[in-house]
């Protein structure tokens, strides 16, 4: 997949918080620094002993998530579909953050004004910032166009009613 590094929370995939795992090419070879120094478990890369259930639990739930993957990316996508029909059907100008063929279909980005509906405007490690989003404004997003927008969260648990109460 021409992937360097990826790095995985074990919370994003309905898993235990506080666990995950970081994948690092071997060749070419990616070179990181360690973070914290120690005993220099994991290659030199992490110290400290790896907490077994949290690891066990991620692996349980990797397992439940490829077992699922093709029923939940069908499902997730048409939720995400009905819900961008559903709101272009009742406002102009809806703009879609980043490209609809190459994403996650559970992250929907959009402009804001809603009421009664939990949507964020940006990461959760930016949220005490006013600025616009980093990753929309290196998507090419504009500035204004990216300081106005919203983004819809769409998994495994949301209910079509969710979505409809959206539109």
């Amino acid at each position: 997949m021409g992937i360097g590094l990826m790095s995985l929370s074990g919370h994003k995939i309905y898993g235990p918080k506080g666990v995950g795992a970081l994948y690092i090419r071997r060749r070419p070879r990616v070179r990181v620094e360690p973070q914290m120094s120690g005993g220099g478990q994991e290659r030199g890369i992490r110290s400290g002993t790896v907490p077994t259930p949290l690891a066990v639990g991620m692996g349980a739930t990797c397992e439940i998530a490829e077992k699922d993957m093709e029923y939940d990316s069908r499902r997730i996508s048409s939720l995400q579909e009905r819900l961008l029909n559903g709101i272009r059907a009742r406002l102009d100008g809806v703009v879609v953050n980043g490209s609809l063929e190459h994403r996650y279909p559970g992250n929907l980005s959009l402009l804001m004004g809603l009421k009664e509906v939990a949507v964020s405007s940006g990461s959760a490690c930016t949220s005490a910032s006013l600025e616009p989003s980093y990753v929309l404004r290196a998507l090419g997003v504009d500035e204004d166009m990216a300081r106005t927008s919203i983004k819809f969260g769409i998994g495994r648990f949301t209910p079509e009613a969710e979505i409809d109460k959206a539109i």
